[in-house]
């Protein structure tokens, strides 16, 4: 029996728990994405590749992936708490690692060890979010919960950048190590033990609770659904501050202006887009999310040396885009399980997003070439591959979307 409420408005506690897991997003958001801009002070400082600096993304991915289908097994036999605190840690532990590596190889290690803890905690959060909120009520919240990309942009991200033009490029992994901590200390002590899933009846050995899970037809169109999702984010973002700077000629003092502004418009976007996919619909969201990323991917990775407003504005579009996409598919992504296998599918599907993304990224790294002058070449060949990956994600969420009605 699902333990959701049907409801239309959070009551305080769910409010608390969307705050607190909203927050902790922006924490590993903020660790994700502002490798993406310290790469135009990355690639020179450590005298490394495109190829290499993509490896610097990839490995994180790769090795969330593989700690996720790990974890998948086990993610519905504890309380979900007690294991969002375990691997919050060792995510917080992995960061500390990375604002105290000295050289390329040790950042590549660090970064395997914060992914192979903090790959786990969205699929944590999602779970929890199923458990707690009604179908009707988890557009809202994960248009919430997905402000924070746009907080970590206008915030996180703009920090960062000027922490690592005046400190150097580890100050914003130890700024965010500060943050984690104190946010830490407030999810141990508030947040209540979300232990319902443990009375529902299913595989009591972990590894066959995985096998049943991963191989159940249903949830493998889902999976399938998530790897198309996971190619175009990954491919464009690593090298979004290179090209920016190298290609499209915006200054490195410039460059938190356009994350800032862009972010406002996105933190604006994911609730109302959250809410308009609890009214319209999840699929209808993101169609209308694909087109304007389609339309806006092909515009900015064409783009030459071009004004400040201008690449403001294809930025802004651009996110609103992606925002709208991310937050009506995981949203539909939470019906599909059944309450028993809610933990294993979010731990398994959170895998094949980062190995699929880590895979693009790699993917990316080999097809963008840097001359010699900084500037990338092939990156409009880049934005075809994104589009053909949104045109055939856009196909596969509708078997998924059909699957979700036909259970209601």
């Amino acid at each position: 029996m699902d333990n959701t409420i049907s409801q239309t408005k959070f009551t305080s506690y769910q409010a608390f728990i969307v705050a607190i897991l909203a927050i902790l997003q922006f924490t590993v958001v903020l660790d994700f994405m502002v490798l993406s801009p310290l790469g135009a002070i990355l690639m020179p400082e450590l005298k490394i590749l495109p190829s290499e600096f993509g490896l610097v993304v990839s490995a994180y991915a790769f090795s969330a992936g593989a700690s996720g289908l790990l974890a998948a097994g086990f993610a519905d036999k504890f309380d979900r708490k007690k294991l969002l605190i375990f691997f919050y840690t060792g995510f917080v532990l992995g960061t500390l690692f990375c604002a105290l590596a000295p050289n390329y190889e040790l950042l590549l290690a660090a970064r395997i060890v914060t992914g192979l803890f903090g790959g786990v905690i969205s699929s944590i959060s999602f779970a929890i979010i199923s458990d707690l909120f009604a179908m009707q009520l988890r557009g809202r919240v994960m248009g919430f919960v997905q402000m924070a990309f746009g907080v970590s942009q206008v915030l996180g991200i703009p920090i960062g950048l000027w922490l690592a033009n005046n400190y150097g490029w580890h100050s914003p992994f130890m700024m965010i190590v500060v943050f984690s901590i104190a946010i830490g200390v407030v999810l141990v002590i508030f947040m209540k033990p979300i232990n319902e899933h443990l009375k529902l009846k299913s595989d009591k050995n972990p590894f066959l609770h995985l096998w049943h899970t991963i191989s159940n037809t249903n949830y493998i169109k889902g999976f399938f659904g998530t790897v198309l999702l996971a190619t175009g984010g990954f491919m464009l973002m690593p090298f979004s501050s290179a090209f920016s700077t190298n290609n499209i000629k915006i200054s490195m003092d410039d460059l938190p202006i356009v994350y800032g502004v862009t972010g406002v418009f996105t933190m604006i976007a994911g609730p109302l887009m959250g809410k308009l996919s609890d009214k319209i619909g999840k699929y209808k969201v993101f169609v209308i999310g694909t087109i304007i990323s389609m339309v806006m991917v092909i515009i900015y990775t064409q783009l030459g040396v071009t004004s400040l407003a201008v690449v403001i504005l294809v930025n802004v579009i651009l996110f609103i885009g992606i925002t709208s996409r991310i937050i009506s598919a995981t949203a539909l992504m939470t019906a599909v399980p059944n309450p028993q296998d809610r933990g294993a599918f979010m731990s398994i599907n959170s895998s094949i997003q980062q190995i699929s993304g880590g895979i693009a990224a790699g993917v990316a790294g080999l097809i963008v070439v840097q001359t010699p002058s900084g500037v990338l070449e092939h990156f409009d060949t880049l934005g075809y591959v994104v589009l053909v990956s949104m045109i055939a994600a856009a196909g596969f969420m509708y078997v998924v979307n059909k699957m979700v009605m036909a259970k209601k």
